[in-house]
């Protein structure tokens, strides 16, 4: 008697949806106060709702950026066009822009003039595939020249920078209490505030 292998069968691959559907769903959807909706790399991930201290740190970054250059602004959840053919669409959870940038654009604009995303981790279970994997993928597809990720679970503010072919070429990770200077926004965070956050 022979045995043979079993093997499970392939993953089924992602049901295909239009951004049009997806922002769709994503306008029905956000009447909830529970979560948040992106439709990135083909995968529609949601986000429940962040804690306080996840806007106090974003509220934070604004006052970092704006003090430095108050020639930007940092609307926070504002939607992007995202990703090589700019299918997906994302809510980070800052983007910087110079002031008015966006006005008259609607939810989804096109990234073009985006010198940064901000993106704080959430306490779920997909913030690492979400956060750490597809995000900065899906941004530097995009051209956006920064990613900056306040990572919670490390304690640390990871710089992305230099998009290139879908990937961040430089990528640096500084614990909170150092100084982190922002690639071509003459932008330095200090970071010292952030260590109240620590876990």
């Amino acid at each position: 008697m022979t045995v043979t292998e079993h093997h499970p069968p392939p993953e089924a691959p992602p049901l295909p949806i239009s951004p049009e559907l997806f922002e769709e769903i994503a306008r029905l959807a956000g009447r909830e106060e529970n979560a948040k909706l992106e439709y990135i790399n083909g995968k529609v991930w949601v986000e429940p709702v962040t804690d306080s201290d996840h806007a106090a740190i974003l509220s934070w970054m604004f006052r970092q950026f704006i003090a430095h250059r108050p020639d930007l602004d940092m609307p926070i959840g504002q939607g992007l066009k995202i990703g090589t053919y700019r299918h997906g669409r994302a809510l980070p959870d800052g983007v910087l822009v110079p002031v008015g940038h966006f006005n008259g654009q609607g939810d989804y604009p096109d990234p073009d003039g985006v010198l940064a995303v901000v993106e704080v981790t959430s306490w779920d279970a997909d913030t690492h595939a979400r956060d750490r994997v597809e995000k900065p993928a899906a941004y530097a597809a995009t051209g956006i020249g920064v990613y900056l990720l306040v990572d919670r679970d490390a304690n640390a503010v990871v710089v992305h920078s230099r998009p290139h072919h879908g990937q961040y070429l430089d990528r640096s990770t500084h614990p909170y209490g150092e100084t982190v200077q922002v690639p071509g926004l003459g932008v330095i965070l200090d970071t010292d505030a952030l260590k109240r956050f620590a876990r």
